[in-house]
């Protein structure tokens, strides 16, 4: 089933379940179903056509998801935008994009002030915030929803890429892409309708929207939605609502660890700690399975490029496999090959490539950028990693990432397992930096938790004691926080330009 026919389903088998909670605002799966199909109406009524673009610039609430499903319902290609970023992004992706409709957040409506000829060229704004219009329609029982026949390859979904590097790339992902990414996750999670999902990550990004939400709700779970993380309130939430699943990037926990209150919850129905977007390092990996030895971690591996569904680490290697992305996931193929496309042996570093029916059909209005990336099938990743003699994959680091040190590479995240073993050290961060003789060397950032004090000097000491030399960083610099994109991966190019 498509996930607008599984919604169908849980709504007719099991009207009364919750299918979200924000704000302590609950709606059944029933009253979700309505909504979204009345709000499909309206822009049917409208006229818009199949495919055409609706744009969701939307903080996360429950009706994040109201308006993902009535685009999927009405057969449009929704695109979530990223609400961190500055005017002049926004814009690019709305230009680029030719989006033709907007719902948009009141509270972020400065932003699009700042924009105002894109802003007044859709067709139409529609804004959620006190006595908004979107209530209206959503409530509206006069709308009609005429069902629309959906094809595999339409495209369902627009992401545009955090864009690090150069202009973002708009992935465009079909209804097959996101209905086999519910069914990959679903299973490698082993989700059912009695899960209750915590969501602090942006629901505008993949992850959150991708691997929990529309898997979550395919098997007919709760998803109980939070505006953002915030670690007192994380924790009261996941003690207070029974979540059975909870999902943060390794700095999270990393907070989350260093928040006293952490030590006493009580969570007899938590089931799994997922994390992403980096490995999570030995330490954290071993605190939370100390504090909560009858709670489950799980590694989640992808790109926004297929869906994002790649790999994942079970918990049964959470600590004997730690730095590992784990094994690939149903229904998908994984290699790790060379310049020519050809697989390298065991223990050897190549491109990670991967194929599946969650692989996506394409960048939009990019068919350069398309036949780079998806070559006979196999979406060629950027990343950079290696097989272990168990099957399992290791992300040494991105392509770009790479630093050559005097003809020897060097691949930061190894440096920076290193900097994590220091007591002190609460992030780090290493990037490559011009040298007028070695030609790239390594340099560390290094973020130290509340209340300790490191110098330089005595990083050096300890990571002499465990690194080659060619992969010392040649400085070190302490920073009160590290810059990140909102899937929560480092900015290692404003930490370049630093």
């Amino acid at each position: 089933m498509f996930i607008t026919e599984k919604l169908a389903y849980h709504a007719k088998a099991q009207p009364h379940q919750l299918i979200t909670q924000f704000n302590g605002r609950n709606t059944t799966y029933s009253e979700f179903y309505e909504s979204a199909k009345r709000l499909a109406g309206f822009f049917q009524a409208k006229g818009y056509l199949q495919e055409d673009i609706i744009a969701l610039y939307l903080n996360n609430s429950d009706y994040f998801l109201v308006c993902y499903y009535a685009c999927q319902l009405g057969g449009f290609s929704v695109m979530p935008v990223n609400t961190k970023l500055a005017a002049p992004e926004v814009n690019y992706i709305f230009t680029h994009s030719e989006a033709k409709a907007l719902i948009y957040d009141a509270d972020l409506k400065s932003t699009l002030e700042a924009i105002p000829k894109t802003f007044r060229k859709f067709q139409d704004t529609l804004e959620i915030g006190e006595n908004c219009v979107l209530t209206d329609i959503i409530k509206d029982d006069s709308i009609t929803f005429a069902e629309t026949s959906k094809r595999e390859e339409q495209t369902s979904v627009v992401f545009y890429t955090s864009g690090t590097t150069g202009k973002p790339k708009g992935v465009m992902l079909t209804a097959d892409n996101v209905k086999a990414t519910a069914q990959i996750w679903g299973e490698a999670m082993g989700l059912n309708s009695k899960d209750r999902m915590q969501i602090v990550a942006p629901l505008f990004h993949c992850a959150a929207s991708h691997v929990f939400s529309i898997p979550v709700i395919y098997a007919g779970g709760t998803i109980i939605i939070e505006e953002g993380f915030s670690p007192e309130r994380a924790l009261n939430t996941m003690e207070r609502e029974n979540v059975t699943i909870f999902f943060g990037v390794p700095a999270m926990y990393s907070i989350l660890l260093n928040t006293p209150k952490m030590e006493n919850l009580q969570l007899p129905n938590l089931r799994l700690f997922t994390y992403g977007a980096a490995p999570m390092p030995y330490e954290l990996v071993r605190k939370v399975k100390a504090l909560y030895p009858g709670v489950k971690v799980q590694n989640l591996y992808g790109q926004t490029e297929n869906s994002p569904a790649a790999t994942t680490l079970k918990d049964h290697h959470a600590l004997d496999k730690v730095g590992s992305v784990g094994e690939p996931l149903p229904q998908t193929e994984v290699r790790v090959v060379d310049e020519f496309g050809n697989s390298v042996p065991v223990g050897q570093v190549g491109e990670i490539i991967t194929k599946g029916p969650q692989v996506m059909k394409g960048y939009l209005k990019n068919e350069e950028a398309t036949r780079k990336a998806i070559q006979n099938g196999w979406l060629y990743t950027g990343d950079l990693g290696k097989f272990d003699e168990d099957g399992l994959l290791y992300i040494v680091d991105r392509k770009k990432d790479m630093i050559i040190r005097a003809g020897e590479n060097v691949y930061p995240v190894e440096v920076e397992e290193v900097l994590y073993q220091i007591p002190e050290v609460l992030e780090a961060a290493v990037v490559g930096v011009p040298h007028e003789v070695y030609g790239e060397v390594p340099k560390a950032f290094v973020v130290l938790k509340e209340g300790k004090s490191l110098t330089k000097e005595e990083v050096m000491e300890f990571s002499t004691k465990q690194l080659a030399k060619y992969k010392l960083p040649e400085d070190v610099v302490f920073i009160d926080n590290l810059p990140r994109n909102a899937s929560g991966k480092v900015l290692k190019t404003a930490l370049r330009q630093k």
